[in-house]
């Protein structure tokens, strides 16, 4: 068991809109890549729980091949800059799924 920031090259978030949020997980090489396909670790059911929002919320689960990358676009729970808002730019919003364990043995 690892996490995908362990896996990956790197993991990040940003705003797509003031309404929405991009999540990218970028991984070093094709086999890495290739092997995480594989297991479908990444559900709108996972995604949802990882961020506690609903699964309508989950707008997209993209495989890019050419950037041996996954992105993922969800609803921001709050618009950017809104009253509450905690992360204007949505910079910081990648560890939840940076954190997530999946079953990878060495």
């Amino acid at each position: 068991m690892r996490t995908i920031g362990d896996i990956a090259a790197f993991v990040t978030s940003k705003n797509a809109g003031p309404f929405l949020l991009t999540l990218d997980v970028v991984f070093p090489d094709a086999a890495s890549y290739a092997r995480f396909k594989r297991l479908r670790a990444l559900t709108p059911q996972v995604i949802a729980g990882l961020y506690g929002i609903a699964e309508a919320d989950v707008l997209k689960i993209v495989e890019f091949d050419p950037a041996h990358a996954v992105k993922v676009t969800i609803r921001r729970p709050l618009g950017s800059g809104a009253v509450g808002d905690t992360d204007v730019y949505g910079a910081q919003q990648h560890v939840p799924l940076m954190e997530y364990v999946i079953p990878w043995e060495d």
